[in-house]
């Protein structure tokens, strides 16, 4: 039985999973998933849709409505709902919230647990999201809690924006990104938080190429 590797990376928002974890994959020859991406497809519907996502039943009911797929195509990672490629618009800040808030649903996570799952049994991947380590592959090969300080979160997510055309400002972002630490390190179910066995990636000093050596360092020592 053929034994596949898991690297589960967890983190707040901003941290620089997603480009991290993807810049280590590919290096290693592994895939990368995005687990928050899947939930931003739920929150893209729900926020198109105009239900409430505060209301955890009025969430609920659209679940059966919504079908996120991941797909590689040419080694690139897309996000389709209900089969059409939405991996641009999740990006917007709008979606981030509303992402942050669908994620606070049980039901949501429930139905997206198996499907994260099911990858990791086969392939080798890179997972990233915000409990990975502690309730999506809890026995993952490699876990690793990636961080940096708010301010420098939130300059990334800026630069991040800006560089795409979106309009906002610096305090808008930081603001943000306070509200989903907050958000996601309080929700009752699968809260952000570090693994006990994780080791600890603190990125606020490092640029790109240095985060994606430390996590490719990080990996290359456990396996």
């Amino acid at each position: 039985m053929t034994s596949f590797v898991s690297v589960a990376i967890d983190g707040p928002v901003g941290a620089g999973k997603s480009s991290i974890a993807r810049n280590a994959a590919k290096k290693l020859g592994f895939i990368y998933v995005d687990t928050g991406a899947l939930y931003r497809a739920v929150g893209l519907y729900c926020h198109r849709n105009g239900v409430d996502m505060k209301n955890n039943a009025a969430v609920t009911a659209v679940l059966s409505e919504i079908q996120p797929e991941i797909r590689l195509i040419d080694g690139t990672q897309h996000i389709y709902l209900n089969k059409e490629d939405v991996s641009e618009e999740i990006r917007l800040p709008e979606i981030s919230m509303a992402a942050s808030a669908v994620s606070a649903v049980p039901e949501v996570r429930a139905s997206l647990l198996e499907l994260q799952r099911n990858m990791a049994k086969t392939n080798n991947v890179i997972m990233d999201g915000r409990d990975i380590g502690t309730v999506v592959l809890p026995d993952a090969t490699v876990k690793i809690f990636l961080t940096a300080a708010p301010e420098i979160r939130a300059k990334r997510r800026y630069d991040e924006l800006i560089a795409k055309g979106v309009e906002t400002t610096f305090e808008e972002v930081l603001a943000d990104l306070n509200q989903r630490d907050y958000n996601d390190s309080h929700r009752a179910t699968a809260p952000l938080k570090q693994a006990e066995d994780a080791v600890l990636a603190d990125t606020s000093g490092l640029d790109f190429e240095q985060s994606c050596e430390l996590i490719c360092n990080i990996i290359k020592e456990k396996l």
